[in-house]
């Protein structure tokens, strides 16, 4: 089965005309995201075949009796009038065979022929080079090409996909663990809970708009992530920084069901924030050495020999050590510190994605209302959720479960109890 693009004509003088009728403001945008807006297009195209191929991503309903599977990335280009944007292409692995499937839509998007000379006049909006630059520099301060003033058809698109990000079911994702951590987007903020399914992908289950990460707001998304379908009764690991809100929040919402790994990353940083430079590296390094001990009761008492040193040089990095030590040391504790301390003993699992909303993000300097933030956060993260791999050691998460199951004193494994 190969996918279906559609032919590609030359644009008629219909759709200029469209072009041309739209206000300034949005001819503007349009421009200004136009590689942008056709990077989105390219990759719903790819992902269309691929779904034709292997099904829905996590989907356990496979089309064409399971013969396809997904198989992560190739480097790629498409030619995007007279420049070659790179992109990731999808790869898909015919299991009969054992052989990568060539994608057809890929094949006919290298064909794409560049515009002619009409249409990129007509794009410009008509104007001459001084007549444009004049314009541009009248919209600075008119519409404000620092303002998203997104086209109507970049609205739609991404009111489309809000609304499909927040209805999603998550009840079909085992989840054994949750990463939770906050995203500055100009002077806006999310909050972002990715989760971590038995299998080790990474999914990203909710977010909020919440300048502080203060415990009401995140109780909120974490109980309409249980409406949603998250299954928290067989044992979760909740991994985020040293926010109490957020503590607190995972208390009162999963209770005896949760254990809580404090981030080591964000921890080691917080403490020799307080040191001067010639100290930092020293201790930065002797921090590592200790959390990367397998042995709970040997890297606690590394850590307390540090804390005890910090007290002579500067009680308040001692201090900021001190707190909520314990809370650092939980996949110690469990003895899976060697097999997932890499993945789940820091939020760095989502700081991927976070680089991911700073870069589609990065030109907006004012964000005009609340579902504008909203908006571009869930386009931004079904677009990096796609690249995203599945975390290190993931065969271990099994051993996790079991051991959460003993540590929590869970006795049902197969409960699929829920809240409403």
């Amino acid at each position: 089965m190969t996918g279906q693009l559609v032919k590609i004509n030359k644009i008629k003088r219909e759709k200029l005309d469209w072009l041309q009728s739209l206000k300034l403001d949005m001819k503007l945008e349009l421009l200004k995201h136009q590689i942008e807006l056709s990077r989105i297009m390219i990759n719903e195209i790819l992902e269309t075949e691929v779904k034709m191929l292997s099904g829905e991503r996590y989907s356990h309903e496979k089309p064409n009796e399971g013969r396809y599977s997904r198989w992560g990335y190739n480097p790629g280009s498409v030619r995007i009038g007279s420049e070659k944007v790179p992109i990731d292409i999808p790869r898909v692995m015919d299991k009969t065979g054992k052989k990568d499937v060539q994608l057809e839509n890929y094949r006919q998007l290298k064909l794409l022929p560049e515009p002619d000379e009409e249409v990129v006049n007509k794009i410009m909006l008509g104007l001459s080079q001084r007549d444009y630059e004049r314009v541009s520099k009248d919209s600075v301060e008119s519409f404000g090409l620092s303002q998203p003033s997104v086209s109507r058809m970049f609205i739609e698109a991404t009111a489309k996909t809000l609304k499909e990000f927040e209805n999603r079911d998550i009840s079909q994702h085992d989840i054994i663990a949750l990463i939770i951590d906050g995203k500055s987007l100009f002077k806006e903020g999310v909050i972002i809970c990715m989760g971590v399914t038995i299998k080790g992908e990474k999914i990203v289950l909710g977010f909020i708009q919440s300048t502080t990460e203060n415990h009401r707001s995140i109780k909120q998304l974490l109980k309409q992530l249980i409406r949603h379908g998250l299954n928290f009764y067989k044992g979760i690991l909740v991994v985020s920084d040293g926010s109490k809100g957020i503590k607190k929040a995972i208390n009162e919402v999963f209770g005896k069901y949760c254990v809580h790994q404090r981030c080591m990353w964000h921890k080691r940083e917080n403490v020799v924030s307080y040191l001067s430079e010639s100290e930092q590296e020293k201790y930065r390094k002797k921090l590592q050495k200790a959390y990367r001990e397998s042995d709970y009761k040997t890297a606690k008492d590394m850590l307390l020999k540090i804390r005890d040193e910090l007290k002579e040089i500067n009680i308040h990095a001692a201090r900021s050590l001190e707190e909520g030590l314990e809370e650092t040391l939980t996949l110690h504790k469990l003895g899976l510190i060697e097999k997932l301390g890499t993945s789940l003993g820091t939020t760095n699992c989502i700081e991927s994605l976070n680089s991911q909303l700073g870069r589609y993000t990065r030109k907006v300097t004012r964000w005009r209302n609340s579902n504008q933030v909203l908006r571009w956060t869930a386009a931004a993260i079904l677009e990096a959720e796609i690249r995203m791999n599945k975390i290190r050691n993931y065969k271990s998460l099994n051993i996790l479960r079991e051991v959460l199951m003993k540590q929590l004193k869970i006795k049902n494994k197969n409960s699929l109890k829920l809240v409403a």
